[in-house]
């Protein structure tokens, strides 16, 4: 009798086997194992040059970047093509959740203070739940530390603050290519003249295209409409640069004519193009810089992870 039984379950066995094999297509078919499939990596830090890309540190995560921004390379080897000049920037990102993360950093250009709000919104997705782009809303704000120019006449310390309003909304089109929309509002609290504008919209756009695995080319360009700054000229932000990844670390090289690394700053006082006519030699002259951005992350906490 235990002999029948054994042999009634080697029979039963690939019966067995065959029914688990079948049960995760069932449940395919039932739609019970559909899942989320989330963009990952459309860019390969937070920032694209100088303004935020639509990439988050996760929940946990602390982001060091250290920022330099050189003088134009104009003057050749006399000043080793802008790097005897620097304007420094050394700030840290933290995500509090993977949609939430908040900044603040110092740079050496009017020894500003700036500090930001990072939410993403909506995040690109597909699978259970589809989500053609990912949006993210950003507040950051800035305050300038430096002296100011005359301290015989009252000067007010709201005179110091801007503040500034982005949304960035981008897409991942494939695994080499991202591009990302990013209307902003810069609100100065004190201009120039009476003919500047307090709040200035501009209209900025940023791809990156992925060369190798750890390799990848990006830009970004920042427009500002004619007539809302008078007093002082201005030249629309133009960034090309590389990004490498190397394990923990991040390395952006770039040329920009940007040397300010804060909103009110790279949108509104950029005043060279990167080629124009000198008014009074007639040469044509560059207003492109060197510049880089260091980043290195940090895992303060680690995620939780569910029991099963």
């Amino acid at each position: 009798m235990k002999f029948l039984y054994l042999f009634l379950a080697l029979l039963a066995l690939p019966y067995t086997q065959l029914s688990a094999q079948n049960e995760p297509d069932l449940l395919s078919l039932l739609g019970k194992d559909e899942t989320i499939d989330y963009a990952t990596a459309s860019f390969k830090t937070t920032r694209v040059v100088n303004g935020h890309s639509i990439e988050n540190t996760a929940a946990g995560v602390l982001d060091i970047k250290i920022s330099h921004r050189f003088s134009p390379v104009r003057n050749g080897i006399y000043d080793m093509f802008g790097l005897d000049g620097a304007t420094i920037r050394i700030g840290a990102d933290y995500g509090i959740t993977d949609r939430l993360m908040i900044g603040f950093g110092r740079n050496s250009l009017e020894k500003m203070l700036d500090g930001f709000v990072k939410y993403k919104i909506l995040r690109q997705c597909s699978g259970k739940k589809n989500i053609p782009v990912t949006l993210i809303y950003v507040v950051d704000a800035q305050m300038r530390t430096q002296k100011f120019a005359d301290d015989t006449r009252e000067n007010y310390f709201s005179s110091r603050l801007y503040y500034s309003h982005q949304v960035l909304i981008g897409r991942k089109f494939s695994e080499g290519f991202s591009l990302q929309l990013m209307p902003t509002l810069i609100h100065r609290n004190i201009v120039e003249t009476k003919a500047d504008k307090n709040d200035i919209f501009a209209i900025g756009a940023a791809g990156r295209l992925k060369l190798t695995k750890r390799l990848a080319l990006t830009a970004e360009y920042y427009y500002v409409p004619t007539g809302q700054i008078v007093s002082q000229p201005y030249a629309n932000s133009l960034s090309l640069g590389f990004d490498i990844e190397t394990g923990g670390h991040v390395f952006q090289f770039h040329f920009s004519n940007s040397r300010d690394m804060t909103y009110k700053g790279f949108i509104t006082e950029t005043s060279e193009d990167w080629f124009f006519k000198n008014e009074t030699t007639g040469k044509l002259m560059g207003g492109m810089r060197f510049g880089f951005n260091i980043s290195r992350v940090f895992t303060l906490r680690k995620p939780r992870i569910a029991a099963e």
